[in-house]
């Protein structure tokens, strides 16, 4: 409350709410997430409340409060919304230091209207009440709610409904309804009225019958595609599988009530014909020409057309015949099922020269190319088609043949010739040698010279860009010329010829990786003019020739033994790495070593570090994480042997380890490429706490002292666990009472008093309990450290309530590595009876026992005395003299004295004067 003389500044107003307005439109069920941005700019105390508000469509009601967080920074929800919000339907988070986000999980139709934010600036007055300075509201998001339709359709979809044996259906069922994520549906495929699956709302197939072994065969597959559409698809057809399949949908929908209701629908049916399967396929053969010149290639193409491209295999027989018809028909070759090419009898030499070459060039197109054509080469050519169908239990079925004919005329053509490329060895191992062979035919005499050019093209291993460049060239008077293509290929190549001319052999030594590719040969024809010039005749290009270069097979082999090693804490761990066996004495080994702890049985191996095959160091993600760089070390303790060892272990380094070594060779173009990988066996490394061996004197004792006297108790440690162990000390006391409290202690209800603590760090005090009696200049307490497995403490001045029974509590605390003071045991001492005896009472105790009695009885009496003496002997004194004076006067003694009259003097500290009358002594 102000008062007067005192104002207040006026404040300005700096509140600002901010919210976008816009309209959204949302399904029931959905989710709602609103922001809006309270903030200020004032440097007095003022505190906030923020509040979402919803106002109905037709803003002729007041407007709900949906949940508000007051200046208190208390959250609260409006009457019609407190359940929704203790469930968490509704919630208001501040996800910044302005931004308050208003959350509506499932909304209803109800929640439809005009929502906004309403923040208040407050400020206190000095009598402590609240006052709103200002209150603003933000723009308003107009919400829309749409009903949910509980209803739903089934459709059943497929490409067509008739099929072959051996093709595959593809039946969709798709379920068409409102909010089908929120929903539960169960599906069920039904084939003439007999269950093919169900697939429950998790989507995992139940399936029924026999199909449960086409599943397993991989015949069959029934999978939910989207929220909406479920598939089933049934490889191989059979012809029993002809009849009507439907679709049935149950949904299982929970009323308000808690009951749960189940709506079913079913699909129209779907007639599938399922036709026995039948060979369709059609044969034509065509030639390149109808009159090919000798020398040339005969090339023949056999193409077959068939509607079971996908569920069949061809397998195509090459049959010649003369042109009589005399001899029976021969075999040129044959390609399998799989494409595997197969020479004849007859054409067997021929073809490894590479005068025959059959080629698949097409699933359903196979080439026959006869190089060099010879006049015995003329005649009838026939391909003969076999069409195969493989059965489920993976077994071929023929199921026809068709063939076609073709006439070949040979025409004779002095200068045709042909050249191939063939080699015995197209896969050879890293640093093996492999020869090339590039055969011109027909064979000329050297009067008829030839230049045979070699191509090469490096595999994408090789690092080849797809272009053949030239890589050696032998000319015609004999001379050789090498290519760009060169890459030290020079130095490990050569090239010779027959004596014929026919074979041009090219020889690679110490194969490398750069070697594999596609080889091709090339060959000029010249002729010599008689002018001595060179014409050039023709030349052939060989066929493509693929050489690969293979790693040599790996002999790398690492110890597996498992073995478990257990280690006590801060000591240094070893593992090794043993290599058995390797490719090559030159091999080189990139080392990983790996860890896993043993929490959980499913954690993936993390990598601790690695050791490159070129010595170079690397941490892995474990390393860093556990902060083991600076505890981890690897070496290379032999050739064959590596270690790893863990310093200062701690119980957390507890876990598998083991090593996984990379074998690394050189190539002979000088590259190292890695061989194989091998792994270890497992260690299984436990690290535990030092062996707990603390021991304190157990024997028991009885000890009486008299009352102010001293006791003392000690506290032995004749064993502990580590040498560098410390200890935190503390003495307790069950103290001695009456007849009822030593009932209680032999019952053991006593409770345990803190006499005196000291903790490992010698702090006083700092133990696990905290004494009655604090310590300074004037504590009874005296504690002592004798040995290193002695400690003492002394409690001076004896009471008789200090009986009790004694004992001590040790801890035992260590170091970890990670410099961190842990306890590792406790134990406990034997008792100590304490009796205290009380002195006797008496008048000498008594006086000496108080400081005031003793002052008043052995020291204030003594001046007291001394001056009533003085006083006696000063009257005697003056006694003595009045007496002298009266003999004086009358000369003789005074015999008998009558009764003097007595005067009183004013004080009782004068002396009484006595009058004597006449006559009063006779």
């Amino acid at each position: 409350m102000v008062t007067e003389g005192e104002f207040y500044p006026v404040i300005p107003d700096t509140l600002s709410v901010t919210s976008a307005a816009q309209t959204l439109s949302k399904v029931e069920g959905d989710a709602l997430q609103l922001a809006c941005e309270v903030s200020r700019q004032t440097s007095q105390h003022t505190h906030l409340s923020v509040g979402w508000y919803l106002r109905s469509p037709n803003q002729s009601a007041p407007p709900q409060d949906l949940v508000t967080l007051s200046r208190d920074f208390v959250l609260r929800a409006g009457g019609p919304y407190k359940q929704r919000f203790n469930t968490g339907d509704i919630r208001l988070d501040k996800t910044s230091s302005a931004t308050y986000k208003l959350t509506i999980y499932r909304l209803q139709p109800a929640d439809q209207g005009l929502v906004y934010c309403e923040a208040a600036e407050w400020i206190q007055d000095q009598d402590r009440s609240w006052h709103a300075m200002t209150r603003k509201q933000s723009e308003k998001t107009t919400i829309k709610v749409q009903p949910t339709d509980r209803d739903f359709s089934i459709q059943v979809n497929t490409e067509r409904r008739a099929y072959t044996a051996g093709e595959t259906l593809e039946l969709r069922c798709a379920v068409d309804a409102q909010n089908i994520q929120d929903r539960y549906f169960s599906l069920s495929w039904v084939f003439s009225s007999s269950p093919v699956a169900v697939v429950g709302p998790s989507a995992v197939p139940v399936l029924s019958g026999d199909y449960v072994e086409r599943e397993a065969a991989g015949q069959m597959t029934v999978r939910k595609e989207s929220p909406s559409v479920h598939l089933l698809k049934l490889q191989w057809l059979r012809p029993e599988d002809t009849g009507k399949y439907i679709c049935r949908v149950t949904e299982r929908e929970r009323t308000p009530t808690g009951d749960f209701v189940d709506r079913s629908k079913r699909s129209r049916n779907v007639q599938i014909s399922v036709q026995p399967l039948r060979s369709n396929i059609t044969v034509s053969l065509s030639s390149n020409s109808s009159e090919v010149p000798e020398g040339d290639p005969i090339q023949l193409t056999c193409s077959v057309r068939s509607a079971m491209e996908k569920a069949s295999s061809l397998s195509v027989l090459w049959q010649w015949t003369d042109r009589q018809g005399a001899a029976p028909p021969q075999d040129l070759a044959t390609v399998d099922r799989d494409g595997t090419v197969r020479p004849g009898t007859l054409y067997q030499e021929r073809s490894g020269y590479g005068e025959i070459r059959l080629e698949r060039v097409r699933a359903d197109t196979v080439t026959l190319s006869v190089y060099s054509a010879l006049p015995s080469d003329e005649g009838q050519y026939k391909c003969v088609v076999t069409e195969w169908v493989q059965s489920p239990d993976q077994t071929w079925e023929k199921i026809g043949e068709k063939s076609a004919v073709n006439s070949v005329n040979i025409k004779a053509v002095e200068s045709s010739f042909f050249v191939s490329a063939s080699s015995r060895t197209p896969s050879v191992t890293y640093g093996d040698s492999f020869d090339l062979q590039c055969i011109v035919k027909p064979r000329y005499n050297r009067r008829v010279p030839v230049t045979v050019t070699w191509h090469f093209q490096p595999s994408d291993e090789a690092g080849g860009r797809g272009e053949f460049r030239e890589l050696v060239t032998l000319s015609r008077e004999g001379t050789l010329q090498w290519g760009e293509q060169l890459l030290g290929l020079g130095t490990r190549a050569s090239i010779d010829k027959s004596p014929t001319n026919s074979n041009f052999r090219l020889s690679v030594n110490r194969a490398g990786r750069r070697d594999a590719g596609t080889y091709q040969c090339t060959a000029q024809l010249w002729r010599r003019n008689y002018d001595n010039t060179w014409t050039k005749v023709t030349n052939r290009t060989s066929n493509l020739l693929g050489i690969n270069v293979l790693k040599p097979a790996s002999k790398l082999r690492l110890h597996k033994t498992n073995q478990s090693l257990w280690f006590v804490e801060d000591s240094r761990v070893r593992v090794n790495c043993s290599i058995t066996s390797q490719t090559s004495p030159e091999s080189q080994h990139t080392v990983l070593w790996y860890a896993q702890k043993n929490e959980e049985p499913g954690d993936t191996p993390e990598l601790l570090l690695k050791i490159n095959h070129n010595s170079a160091f690397e941490y892995g993600a474990y390393a860093e994480e556990e902060r083991l760089n600076s505890r981890v070390q690897s070496e290379r303790l032999s050739p064959r042997l590596y270690g790893l060892t863990l310093h200062r272990a701690e119980t957390s380094d507890s876990g598998t380890y083991y090593c996984m070594v990379e074998e690394w060779l050189l190539d002979p173009d000088g590259a190292w490429y890695q061989l194989s990988q091998d792994s270890s066996g497992f260690t299984q490394v436990v690290v535990r706490r030092p062996e707990i061996r603390l021991q304190v004197e157990e024997a028991e004792s009885n000890v009486t002292v008299k009352e102010a006297g001293s006791i003392r108790l000690g506290c032995s440690i004749p064993s502990q666990s580590s040498k560098d162990s410390r200890f935190s000390v503390s003495w307790y006391v069950v103290r001695a009472g009456g007849d009822e409290e030593e009932e209680e202690e032999e019952e053991g209800k006593g409770d345990p008093e803190c006499v005196f603590s000291i903790g490992h760090d010698a702090v006083f005090g700092n133990g696990n309990c905290s004494p009655a009696e604090g310590s300074g200049p004037d504590s009874r307490l005296k504690f002592e450290r004798t040995t290193f497995d002695l400690y003492t403490l002394t409690i001076q001045k004896a009471r008789p309530s200090d009986a009790g029974n004694y004992y001590c509590h040790v801890e035992e605390w260590l170091l970890n590595p990670r410099n961190a003071w842990y306890r590792l045991a406790t134990n406990n001492s034997g008792v100590t009876i304490i009796n205290v005896l009380e002195q006797v009472s008496s008048l000498q105790s008594v006086v000496c026992s108080n400081d005031s009695l003793f002052y008043f009885v052995f020291f204030y009496p003594f001046p007291i005395f001394g001056i009533l003496l003085i006083a006696v002997l000063l009257v005697r004194y003056k006694a003595r003299s009045s007496s002298k004076n009266q003999e004086g006067k009358n000369g003789a003694p005074l015999l008998w004295i009558k009764e003097p009259h007595i005067n009183y003097s004013p004080t009782c500290l004068e002396p009484p004067a006595l009058s004597l009358h006449p006559g009063s002594v006779e």
